[in-house]
């Protein structure tokens, strides 16, 4: 959904309140599609600061099912999106490239706010989805959730040689 900025910028001070959907159904990225299970609309708060410069502030939730890191399983993850950037109107695109300033939902005088939302998720991405802390995962063999109950897949017994290994393995075991 695109916000003309054009009237905004026409009169310095000039403040503009939106309440914006998301109409984003899935979110799409190279990590894979990933569904949206909530939404709620954005609060979308635009200001001339004078001399071509917007301050833009965004607020709102947005909820994806991201698969658990263990036996994935959906795991609703909330995004909050809180966004408060000034903009100068008055760079060309090629300066803000040069400055390394990744706005890209921003074209002419039009404010994108699903690429907006779609950056701000890659932004706060988590490193690791659990369905719960203890989560214990899939069997390597079979493929059963080893939450629902043990699979019948033969458990090979450790070398007891070993131990001291597995000992040291376990006190710093990540995952």
């Amino acid at each position: 959904m695109l916000i003309d900025l054009s009237d905004i910028l026409s009169v310095d001070g000039k403040t503009k309140e939106l309440k914006m959907p998301v109409s984003m159904d899935s979110f799409e990225s190279k990590l894979g599609s990933f569904p949206v299970v909530e939404k709620q609309p954005l609060d979308v708060v635009i200001t001339n600061t004078g001399k071509k410069v917007l301050r833009i502030e965004v607020k709102g939730k947005v909820s994806l099912a991201l698969p658990c890191d263990r036996c994935l399983k959906d795991v609703a993850t909330e995004f909050e999106i809180d966004l408060e950037k000034e903009v100068d109107m008055k760079t060309s695109e090629e300066d803000r490239i040069k400055d390394l300033d990744e706005i890209n939902y921003i074209t002419g005088c039009s404010l994108d706010i699903e690429q907006l939302v779609h950056n701000e998720i890659l932004i706060h991405w988590p490193m690791r989805v659990l369905c719960k802390e203890d989560c214990k995962g899939i069997c390597s063999h079979c493929g059963k959730d080893l939450n629902e109950g043990p699979c019948s897949c033969e458990q090979e017994s450790p070398d007891p040689r070993m131990a001291a290994i597995r000992d040291i393995f376990s006190k710093f075991k990540e995952v």
